[in-house]
């Protein structure tokens, strides 16, 4: 009895054993990379030494490309902030995940929570995740990184400029920023401290290093995710007392050399704790630079134009990944891969599945792995909800749009920005290798390849969408959005009346077409809250079906202006009504001369009827262009409608 109990015991324990070990094997097989990516702001194509940087070194950046690879031909989805976050740490196109331009302090929407972010991802395999820097994609509770994946979170909800202070870091308390709210960083969800001073905004880079370098430390013995959004060098441009005065360049050399500090400081951090050689490090830039403001802004030579445009200096930027072991030294990649690749590349490397969220990257690891593949054979060039160009290999197709442009036009200097341009794009072809700069249009000599590169654009139309032809796409998710305050709802009796947009609304600021102007529900003092219609350089038309003859007290449409932000009131407004949709009289017409007056307001035009009538036409004229006080002068000028309030 003694013996059998003896033989019960040794087999179990033979059992555990062999457990522990399969165990032990299994968890060797699954040591994974610790991932950092570091997200600069603004920063060109040619602000990294090995990319041709002049006026300043970046010793850090070039080691990192020494010792990994360099990509030349490497995509942010837009060249604009709050929809470039959103796509590195989502995998898609910004059209997709429904996030425009760049979100104010406002804003009533942010990323989706429900969308995977890199954090997500990351999280199914017990990373260890961390954002220390500039988050961009929502700065209500319901949408910072906490509700996105992340354990933790240290710096600004926006961009550093989105604060009550002048160009000049004095405070402004004119009415040009007085909707924008104190600035603060965030630590977690909280409120934690005031930047105040451009003395505050050089501690940013700093800062952001400190919290990195102790993340790091904390987690040497854990798998981690580290993304470090740094705020710089987006103006207002500002370094700490070690690195100011120490480029040739000048402040905007002194913020580049200050984040390549940064990068040794991280790199010295991941060596120091013995996890170098198990980390992938991606060194990114969210969009090319901000042009206008000259001396303070970077360099996207030798591409054409920068931020805010979707030819080669807005979405083209440096590009650097580094993984001891897997991706070969010194090597140049000239193939073509994005930001959006980031997400699926990872989970391949991980071995991580996806959501099931469609999604628009690709893997690119057997680009990393240094196979000569083309994982990426056609990219999608989106701004504001327009597909503007398509590329398949060497080729890119421009669509027929307008642009804003810094060509032509005096750019500002020491913190001050200059005026845009505004220029309009035919139906244009480029071969990138050949003509990197964009300067030869060669449709008309390859007439094929424009025909195949429109029909690869169709596909991306029907997904995704696109504003210039007003295709609405089958693929478009929606964005997080805060419930509408009950102060914002109407009642009136064209609330969900049928509506007819003679002009439609501009692709970057759509609303929910006409219905949103008959929605019942009014718009915040921001533009990007989704109640209203925007239109750039074009007039505003529409006429309202009440489905009878009703007797009709009022009508009231609203415009919003916002000077700072190229919108203006209409300089003309008015308004008719018609029984039978043939023969409009005009009720009333509202002349507005258009100064200088830095309040953000909405203005409502109260037309009183006190008659009986079943159509209602709307009409509003928009002053074109910015005039010649405005910082803007020559660029499209904008008019945002509102919800029509008819009682």
């Amino acid at each position: 009895m003694k013996l059998e109990s003896f033989r019960i015991v040794f087999i179990i324990i033979t059992v555990i054993v062999i457990s522990l070990s399969f165990s032990g094997c299994s968890q060797k097989q699954e040591k994974l990379p610790n991932v950092v990516i570091i997200f600069t702001d603004d920063q060109g194509y040619s602000d990294v030494g090995c990319f041709g940087a002049e006026g300043f070194e970046t010793p850090n950046l070039d080691k990192l490309a020494e010792e990994g690879m360099r990509f030349t031909d490497f995509y942010a989805s837009q060249a604009v902030c709050s929809a470039s976050r959103s796509s590195l740490l989502t995998g898609c196109y910004a059209e997709r995940v429904s996030i425009a331009g760049a979100l104010m302090p406002t804003s009533k929407i942010g990323l989706n929570p429900d969308e995977e972010t890199i954090a997500d991802l990351l999280k199914k395999k017990n990373y260890a995740t961390a954002i220390f820097g500039k988050w961009h994609l929502g700065s209500d509770t319901s949408f910072l990184p906490y509700k996105q994946g992340f354990d933790e979170y240290f710096g600004l909800p926006y961009s550093n400029d989105m604060w009550p202070v002048n160009y000049d870091g004095t405070p402004d308390s004119s009415a040009r920023k007085k909707n924008y709210p104190k600035l603060y960083l965030i630590d977690g969800k909280e409120k934690v401290e005031e930047v105040a001073t451009l003395e505050d905004q050089s501690k940013l880079t700093t800062r952001y290093t400190e919290k990195a370098v102790d993340f790091i430390k904390r987690n040497k013995d854990n798998r981690f995710f580290l993304y470090v959004p740094h705020s710089m060098p987006h103006v207002p441009i500002a370094a700490s007392d070690k690195f100011k005065g120490k480029s040739e360049q000048g402040p905007y050399g002194d913020v580049i050399m200050e984040i390549d500090w940064s990068i040794g400081q991280i790199m010295k951090a991941l060596s120091d704790n013995g996890i170098e050689d198990n980390t992938i490090v991606i060194f990114a830039s969210d969009n090319g630079p901000w042009l206008n403001y000259g001396n303070h802004a970077g360099s996207a030579l030798p591409l054409r134009e920068g931020k805010g445009t979707m030819w080669e200096g807005g979405p083209r930027v440096p590009c650097i990944m580094k993984w001891p072991g897997n991706i070969p030294e010194g090597i140049i990649c000239d193939n073509m891969a994005a930001t959006i690749d980031i997400l699926p590349t990872l989970a391949d490397i991980t071995d991580i599945e996806l959501s099931g969220n469609k999604i628009d990257g690709v893997s690119i690891l057997p680009l990393l792995l240094g196979k000569d593949t083309v994982p990426r054979d056609a990219y999608f060039y989106y701004y504001g909800r327009q597909l503007q160009a398509v590329r398949q290999g060497d080729w890119k197709l421009y669509f027929p749009h307008t642009y804003r442009s810094y060509e032509g036009v005096e750019p500002g200097a020491d913190g001050y920005p200059g005026k845009y341009g505004k220029k309009s794009c035919g139906l244009e072809l480029y071969n990138l290798k050949d003509d990197i700069s964009e300067t030869k249009d060669l449709a008309s000599e390859y007439p094929e390849i424009v025909k195949q590169l429109s029909l690869i654009a169709e596909k991306a139309r029907e997904d995704l969408g696109d504003a210039l032809t007003d295709v609405t796409g089958n693929g478009v998710r929606k964005p997080g959005r805060l419930r509408p305050s009950k102060e914002m709802e109407v009642i009136h009796i064209a609330k969900n009346a049928n509506i007819e947009l003679v002009e439609l609304p501009n692709g970057a600021y759509p609303g929910d077409g006409g219905t949103t102007l008959v929605n019942g529900i009014t718009g915040s003092y921001d533009c990007k809250d989704g109640q209203w219609l925007g239109y750039w350089g074009d007039n505003f038309e529409a006429i309202i079906d009440l489905g009878e003859m009703k007797y009709v007290r009022s009508i009231t449409p609203s415009f919003l202006q916002s000077q700072s932000s190229w919108i203006f009131l209409p300089e003309k407004v008015c308004i008719s009504i018609a029984n039978d949709k043939s023969d409009f009289t005009i009720v009333d017409c509202y002349d507005t001369e258009i100064k200088m007056d830095n309040a953000s307001l909405v203005k409502s035009y109260d037309c009183t009827l006190n008659d009986s009538t079943r159509f209602i036409k709307i009409e509003a004229n928009n002053i074109g262009e910015c005039p010649d006080w405005h910082m803007g002068y020559g660029g499209g000028a904008w008019i945002f409608i509102d919800e029509i309030v008819v009682k």
